[in-house]
């Protein structure tokens, strides 16, 4: 019989015991990597190829928020953030920077665990059956390297700001509600409120429409959310 093999996942917390409490309640069904720094965190991720993220935000070096900020310019590997402080602008802050999720110390390591399941089990969801590029007139979105450009010009896009694009894209002329957006793209315990969707589309909108000539691609509808719009050729 041939071996399962492990997910892998990358454990980085600069408190030591931590790590080897995550590992204890992770190694019967993960591979599990754990360092203490954010430059080892980095190196050690970009050697390896890991399927999760748990990743602490006050870290010695490189904090936490900056890995997760390079980690998102590169790939989609599922992040689940951890911090002593429960803020919510924390929380946002790394929701906004493309982590799925959020964790508070001291944390139930079996409630970390499903957690972790649950994560990736939406990732695999997202990426089955689902094409990693999308172009109408105008307009060219590739997932795989989350870049996206309007006439040929390319658009520098937050994490969150492209996941909306993507999001937007993928059901053009269909009406999003803001809740499904917050389900979509913030994740079913995003703590912020109906400006921080707002504001993300607003920045977004203006960055499309930047582009000289680009067409008119999302529009509002008031009182129930947004749509995205496939211009004529």
């Amino acid at each position: 019989m041939i071996p399962v093999q492990k997910l892998r996942v990358l454990i980085v917390d600069d408190e030591k015991h931590i790590c080897e409490l995550i590992k204890t309640y992770f190694y019967e069904e993960f591979e599990v990597t754990a360092v203490n720094d954010g430059e080892h965190a980095l190196a050690t991720y970009r050697k390896g190829r890991f399927d999760l993220l748990v990743l602490d935000i006050m870290l010695p070096g490189t904090s936490g928020w900056d890995i997760c900020r390079q980690v998102r310019q590169t790939g989609d590997t599922p992040i689940i953030m951890l911090t002593a402080k429960d803020d919510d602008v924390d929380k946002i802050l790394g929701l906004e920077l493309g982590a799925d999720d959020y964790v508070t110390k001291p944390f139930n390591p079996r409630e970390l665990l499903a957690r972790a399941k649950a994560v990736l089990r939406r990732s695999n969801a997202n990426r089955e059956g689902v094409s990693q590029f999308i172009e109408y007139p105008g307009i060219v979105i590739d997932k795989s390297s989350r870049r996206a450009a309007v006439r040929n010009r390319e658009l520098e896009l937050t994490p969150k700001e492209f996941d909306l694009l993507w999001l937007f894209a993928s059901n053009p002329d269909m009406v999003l509600s803001r809740e499904q957006l917050v389900q979509k793209v913030w994740g079913f315990d995003f703590m912020g409120d109906t400006r921080t969707i707002d504001n993300t589309v607003k920045r977004l909108r203006r960055k499309l429409e930047s582009v000289p000539d680009a067409p008119l691609f999302v529009y509002t509808v008031w009182g129930v959310g947004y749509r995205f719009e496939v211009p004529a050729e």
